[in-house]
């Protein structure tokens, strides 16, 4: 994982070296082992490096056929089988990355298709006069462009694209809106009108500074559901699970993986310990002194099953307040998830020990985990109800315009449902198209890279997201309880885990550690620049001084939501420092 920039220019002049400089200096997080760059008339691309395959000859940009130049953020986890496509003399390297420069000598603008990974790429060839920005197909790793005066900037963060001043430092009222219902904004708007998002499995086509086409690769094919028995599902399951975790193990150094103890991320332990020698590093995290589940224990236990070496945090109440401005600033495409704290911390715990960890995004998606699937397959008169149909302030009276929230999740639903496939799958589809791409693996990215750490998701891995959606759904959803194949299979190859336990939630206690002192935060967020442009300040006081007297579930994630709000706008937006606990970031004028 690295971080990428560049400038493409509507002419031929040189780029300027302040842009370039400041798009540097903006992701040397991202970057902390090698800094190269690209210049020529018209282009400059920027790499900063966190060396995890080919440390030697691995530095970017990488050079190709013809003239092409390469810098890449991500990994392409199918480059030793695809190099045997190739002559063994065209590579100068032993790098990943640079596969994507022989598969466009042969595919031109469509060489990312044969790519089995997670990557931003921007490719480009002087030759043919273009530029191409390409993002794999779930949206793992994060890419933003803007036209601005004189063409095109990209980068990895938009907080990048925001440090040149070239694009205004502005929010868009309506997307912050959407942000305060679903803690995570929709499509490919993000909450700075003059910056959008590659789509996943988005390849633009820049010429001349402007986009001149675009073409994307699904991440989830449609298609009938497979006709198979359990046993079939169960073989074919594990042939899928263990040569994803095999992939994704592919690394020159040392990986570990995040475990909370639940199915998904049990699963990928079970495949880990089959595949390694050496005890397999799991880090967890716990919730001491709260009202919170904490997991530590029932993971401790999966962990001795195996062998595996547990290394285990404490995320305290003083946690929160401590660190909260900082991982705010950390989450510039901004989403209120409350697990990036959690994450945050035990990212700055692992990269003591590794530079590589396997994370279980997109086992409830891809297998059907959540509640709200079990809910989209009834019908509407025996309690189906439509995903996300209230927003976290419904009803509270304190939005300034409460209305088009739901704008972006209702265009995709109607794009989605146009595809055909079950209800189930449609519903699925969903989270993978916004809440996937634009919650969860925003947060994992931001968290672990602010420490220079990677994240690998093998659920997302284009083999086992085939299988595991067109799977029946009676083998996703029995009885009530979902994911039940996955279910299955962690009960044969790992009987710790406890596979058929009820699934109670992840949850962090921000509610309750913020109604502690809902009084004193009422008045500092009522004056908060960002929450008085979208909020009634009045009725945002009100609902914090009530919240600390009697909290309710609804309020403790408006509040939170709120909160979070208010300490990404003073960061992001009024340029203020994130240094401080988070009364002393909002008390300061």
């Amino acid at each position: 994982m690295c971080g990428i920039a560049g400038f493409m220019l509507s002419d031929r002049t040189l780029p300027p070296r302040e842009v370039l400089d400041t798009l540097q200096q903006a992701l040397s997080h991202r970057g902390p082992d090698g800094v190269k760059r690209h210049v020529e008339e018209g282009l400059g691309l920027v790499h900063t490096r966190l060396a995890i395959i080919d440390l030697q000859t691995g530095d970017q940009p990488l050079y190709g056929p013809s003239g092409t130049v390469l810098i890449a953020n991500g990994e392409i986890y199918n480059y030793v089988e695809l190099k045997r496509n190739f002559p063994p003399d065209k590579f100068v390297t032993s790098s990943d990355c640079e596969l994507p420069l022989m598969t466009y000598a042969s595919q031109g603008a469509d060489f990312a298709r044969p790519l089995r990974g997670m990557y931003a790429i921007a490719l480009a060839d002087p030759a043919a006069g273009a530029l191409y920005l390409t993002r794999d197909p779930f949206g793992i790793k994060p890419l933003y462009y803007a036209e601005c005066p004189g063409g095109i900037l990209f980068a990895s963060e938009p907080e990048a694209i925001l440090k040149t001043g070239l694009v205004a430092r502005t929010i868009s009222p309506k997307v912050a809106t959407e942000l305060l219902q679903l803690q995570f904004t929709t499509g490919d708007r993000t909450i700075f009108p003059g910056i959008r998002r590659v789509a996943p499995g988005e390849t633009l086509t820049l010429r001349k500074g402007h986009v001149a086409e675009r073409q994307r690769i699904p991440a989830l094919l449609p298609g009938p559901q497979l006709i198979l028995n359990e046993d079939e599902a169960l073989a074919l399951l594990e042939a899928a699970l263990m040569d994803s975790v095999m992939v994704h193990q592919r690394s020159d150094v040392p990986y570990g993986m995040f475990l909370s103890g639940g199915i998904d991320s049990s699963a990928l332990l079970a495949c880990m310990a089959r595949l390694n020698d050496r005890p397999v590093k799991a880090f967890t995290a716990g919730f001491p002194g709260s009202q919170a589940r904490d997991e530590r224990e029932h993971a401790r236990t999966v962990a001795q099953a195996v062998g595996a070496e547990h290394i285990e945090i404490e995320v305290t109440e003083s946690d929160f307040w401590t660190s909260m401005p900082a991982i705010a600033a950390t989450m510039d495409d901004p989403a209120a998830d409350y697990a990036t704290l959690p994450t945050y911390l035990l990212a700055k715990e692992a990269v003591r020990h590794l530079k590589v960890v396997l994370c279980g995004e997109g086992g409830d998606e891809l297998f059907a985990g959540y509640g709200r699937y079990r809910s989209a397959l009834r019908p509407r008169w025996f309690g189906g109800r439509q995903m996300r149909r209230r927003g976290s302030l419904d009803g509270l009276g304190i939005l300034r315009d409460a209305s088009g929230w739901r704008q972006g999740l209702d265009e995709g639903e109607a794009r989605i449902a146009a595809e055909g496939g079950s209800r189930l799958q449609q519903a699925q589809a969903l989270d993978c198209a916004d809440w996937l791409p634009n919650d969860l693996l925003l947060k994992v990215d931001r968290c672990l890279m602010a420490h220079g750490l990677e994240g690998r998701t093998p659920f997302l891995d284009p083999k086992v997201a085939e299988l595991a959606f067109r799977l029946p759904d009676a083998l996703k959803i029995r009885k009530g309880m979902g994911k039940y194949i996955l279910r299955k299979w962690l009960a044969r190859a790992l009987p710790a885990a406890d596979a058929f336990s009820r699934k109670r939630g992840f949850t962090v206690p921000v509610a309750e550690w913020i109604a502690k002192r809902a009084s004193a935060l009422a008045p500092l967020l009522a004056r908060s620049e960002g929450i008085a442009q979208i909020c009634h300040p009045d009725k945002v006081e009100a609902l914090f001084r009530a919240f600390g007297n009697k909290a309710s579930k609804q309020n403790g994630a408006a509040c939170w939501q709120l909160l979070f709000y208010a300490l990404w706008h003073r960061s992001h937006v009024e340029g203020r420092t994130s240094a401080g606990d988070i009364m002393t970031v909002l008390e300061a004028r």
